[in-house]
C-alpha cells in the first residue's frame, strides 16, 4: 500500500524545507536508509534517508520548490499504484485548514463517533492530524530519539515557542519547541524511552475536543475501545496520563528513577561549577532546575536538607566503586544515542573502506617560535592544535584529491561508483565528550586567520561538551583531525571519518636529541599519522599532502602569506 512521506522537522527552528536535490526519481526503487532527497533548513543542508521499501511514485516539488513541515514531501508505494487520491487529498488538505480557520481544526479534530471508532482507526493518518506532535529528525543520522525530560506535564497548557521536552539524539541533547498552542494531553514516552523519528511524541490540543485513545491507537496500528474516550468526556473524568500527573508531586526535580529534571544550561552550568544537581532545589516547572537554581545554590542549603530529612548524601557514579577481593563481577552500561552511532558509522568505515597509514615526524621548533610571536600579538590564544588546521586546510588546496569523498552507486542508477572532490574545505576537529566523541566543523578553514580558527575551536568544543551544536556545526566536514597529544599520547592511528576520505593522527610534542653542527642538540619534533580511504587516495598522493603539511607547519610564515 502507498505511503505519504512528509517533509520532517529537521532542526528546532524549521517551519519549511527547500528541495536541495532529489536522488531518487519517479519509477526509482527505493530501500530504507536510501536518500531520497537533499533537504535544505534553516540551519543546514541535510541527507533525508527512506524509512520504507518500495517505488517511488510521486514527488511533491521539483528541485529547488519549498515545502512545509508535515506536508507531502513523497510517495512511496508498489509499482503502478494509483496515487491520484493521496497527492490530491494532501494537496487540497492544506489549504481547506487554513481557509476554514479555527473553525475547521475543531471540526478536524473532533472525535470519531460512537458507532464506527475501529473504522476511523483503520484510515485514520494521524501525521495530517493538527493536534498530532511526531518525534522529528533533529540530526542527519537520527533514526531515534531519546526523551531526555518532559518540560510539561499532561494537563499543562502550551503556547507556540514553550519548550515540550529535551531530546537526546545521536549527536546533543535538544530542546524542542511547541509549535502550536492547545493543551498537552499526551505523552508519548516517559523520560529515558526512546521514540522513533516520525512516531507519535504527543497530542496537543483542546481538551474535551480530541480522541485520544483513538489517535494512540491508530498510531500504534490498532483501534481504540469503542466509546472510551466519549465516556471520559462527559464524565469529565481525567485520562490516566493526567491522573499521574497530578499525582506526580512538582516540588521534587527528580523523577522516580533518579534522573535529575534540569534545563541544558543549568547542567552545563552545574557542571561546570561542580555542583551536584541532585542537591538543587528547583523552582521551574514540575520542579525542573533552571539557571537561577544553579546561581543561587548555596552548599549549606542541600546539607540542611539532608539534615531535616535525615538523608544520606548522595554518591556520584565517578566515584571509585568498591569490590569484593576473589569475587567475580562487572557492570552493563546501557548504550547511548551517540554511542551507537559511533559504533555504526565507525565500523562501516572500518571495514568497508580499505584504510593504508602514512606516519611522518614534523620538527616543532619553528611553530613553537611562531606560536610564542603570534600570542603576543593575538587576541585569541593560538594553540598547536589551531596551527595544525591551518597547515591542512593549506595542504588540502594544494592537494584536492584528498578533499574528497568516495561515492557509491545509488540503487535503481545507471551510473556507477564515483569520487567527489570538494571545491571548499570544512576541517571536522574531534571533541572527545562524555558520552563519545562529536565532531565540530570549522568551514572554509583555508579562508580563515588562525586568531580565527582559534576561537571558533574553542566556541565549538565549548558548545560540544555542553550538547549545544546545532546540526550545521558537526556537518559537512571533508577532512578531520584527531588530536591526543595534549594526552601524552606519541602516536596512533584513526578510522576514517565519513564521507571524508582521509583523518590526521596527531601525536605529542616532545624532545629529541639530534645532531646539530658539530655537536648535539635538542629538537621538538611531532608525529602524525594519515589515515587514507585507498579507494580515492593513493599512497603518493597521501605522502604528498603530509611533505606539503610539513613545510607549512616548520615554516609558519607560509602560512601567512
Amino acid at each position: 500500500m502507498a505511503e505519504v512521506i512528509r517533509m520532517p522537522r529537521l532542526s528546532d527552528t524549521m517551519t519549511e524545507g527547500v528541495i536541495a536535490a532529489w536522488h531518487k526519481k519517479v519509477g526509482d526503487t527505493v530501500k530504507k536508509g536510501d536518500i531520497l532527497a537533499d533537504i535544505e533548513t534553516d540551519k543546514a543542508t541535510m541527507e533525508l534517508e527512506s524509512y520504507k521499501d518500495g517505488t517511488i511514485l510521486h514527488l511533491g516539488a521539483d528541485k529547488g520548490g519549498k515545502i512545509q513541515v508535515d506536508d507531502l514531501l513523497c510517495i512511496i508505494g508498489a509499482p503502478g499504484e494509483d496515487v491520484t487520491s493521496l497527492v490530491s487529498g494532501s494537496s487540497q488538505s492544506a489549504p481547506e485548514a487554513k481557509a476554514a480557520g479555527p473553525a475547521a481544526k475543531t471540526e478536524t479534530s473532533a472525535p470519531p463517533t460512537a458507532e464506527a471508532p475501529a473504522k476511523q482507526n483503520a484510515s485514520v493518518d494521524i501525521s495530517k492530524m493538527e493536534e498530532v506532535v511526531l518525534m522529528p529528525r533533529l540530526s542527519d543520522t537520527m533514526t531515534e530519539g531519546v526523551i531526555a525530560s518532559w518540560h510539561k506535564k499532561v494537563g499543562d497548557a502550551v503556547k507556540k515557542g514553550d519548550v515540550l521536552a529535551d531530546i537526546e539524539t545521536d549527536k546533543a541533547t535538544m530542546e524542542l519547541e511547541s509549535y502550536k498552542n492547545g493543551i498537552l494531553l499526551y505523552q508519548g514516552g516517559q523520560p529515558g524511552e526512546k521514540v522513533a523519528v516520525n512516531d507519535l511524541l504527543c497530542i496537543i490540543g483542546e481538551q474535551g475536543k480530541v480522541d485520544v485513545d483513538a489517535i494512540v491507537a491508530a498510531a500504534k496500528g490498532g483501534a481504540a475501545p469503542a466509546g472510551a474516550e466519549l465516556e471520559n468526556k462527559e464524565q469529565g473524568t481525567p485520562n490516566n496520563e493526567a491522573a499521574k500527573a497530578e499525582a506526580s508531586p512538582a516540588t521534587s526535580s527528580a523523577n522516580s528513577d533518579g534522573r535529575v529534571k534540569a534545563s541544558p544550561l543549568a547542567k552545563a552550568l552545574a557542571k561546570e561549577k561542580g555542583i551536584d544537581l541532585a542537591q538543587v532545589q528547583g523552582s521551574g516547572d514540575g520542579g525542573r532546575i533552571v539557571k537561577s537554581d544553579v546561581d543561587n545554590f548555596q552548599p549549606q542549603q542541600a546539607a540542611q536538607g539532608q539534615a531535616a530529612s535525615g538523608g544520606q548524601p548522595q554518591t556520584t557514579n565517578n566515584k571509585p566503586q568498591t569490590f569484593v577481593a576473589g569475587e567475580e563481577g562487572f557492570n552493563d552500561t546501557n548504550v547511548s544515542q551517540m554511542r551507537r552511532v559511533i559504533a555504526k558509522r565507525l565500523g562501516e568505515s572500518k571495514f568497508t573502506a580499505p584504510h593504508f597509514y602514512l606516519t611522518m615526524e614534523i620538527n616543532m621548533d619553528g611553530a613553537m617560535e611562531a606560536r610564542t610571536k603570534m600570542n603576543e600579538v593575538s587576541e585569541v590564544k593560538i594553540s598547536f592544535n589551531d596551527m595544525v588546521v591551518k597547515a591542512a586546510a593549506m595542504a588540502l588546496r594544494k592537494h584536492p584529491a584528498v578533499n574528497s569523498s568516495w561515492m557509491s552507486a545509488r540503487p535503481g542508477t545507471d551510473g556507477g561508483d564515483f569520487i567527489r572532490t570538494y571545491q571548499h574545505i570544512h576541517i571536522g576537529v574531534a571533541v572527545a565528550i562524555e558520552d563519545g566523541l562529536i565532531v565540530p566543523v570549522i568551514r572554509f578553514a583555508d579562508q580563515k586567520s588562525l586568531s580565527q580558527i582559534g576561537a571558533e575551536s574553542k566556541e565549538l568544543a565549548g558548545k560540544a561538551r555542553n550538547k549545544k551544536l546545532q546540526p550545521n556545526e558537526f556537518t559537512g566536514n571533508t577532512f578531520t583531525i584527531s588530536n591526543l597529544g595534549m594526552m601524552d599520547i606519541e602516536e596512533f592511528t584513526a578510522i576514517i571519518n565519513p564521507p571524508d576520505s582521509a583523518i590526521m593522527a596527531v601525536g605529542r610534542i616532545k624532545e629529541v636529541v639530534v645532531r646539530k653542527g658539530e655537536g648535539f642538540g635538542v629538537s621538538n619534533v611531532m608525529k602524525v599519522t594519515l589515515s587514507c580511504d585507498h579507494r580515492s587516495v593513493d599512497g603518493a598522493v597521501g605522502a604528498g599532502f603530509l611533505q606539503t603539511f610539513k613545510k607549512f607547519l616548520e615554516n609558519p610564515v607560509t602560512m601567512l602569506v
